[in-house]
């Protein structure tokens, strides 16, 4: 479920995403549900974002306990 975010004077759209979501690389996702503040490249205080809920991605590269597999 989507949960919403009320902005910090000075936030931008990759400190909404490292604040909420813990990485900046979710900024485009929160962006994408957010379409009527596209043009705000420095957030005021008080605007309400919608925050998607995004799955994390998680590298191949990364051994399988690192990647949440089980080993059976």
């Amino acid at each position: 479920m989507p949960k919403n975010y009320t902005t910090v004077a000075g936030d931008t759209w990759d400190i909404v995403s490292y604040k909420t979501l813990g990485n900046e690389m979710y900024k485009n996702a929160i962006l994408e549900v957010n379409l009527a503040s596209r043009e705000t490249v420095v957030f005021p205080a008080g605007v309400s974002l919608t925050i998607p809920d995004i799955e994390p991605e998680v590298s191949e590269d990364l051994p399988p306990w690192k990647r949440g597999i089980g080993i059976e």
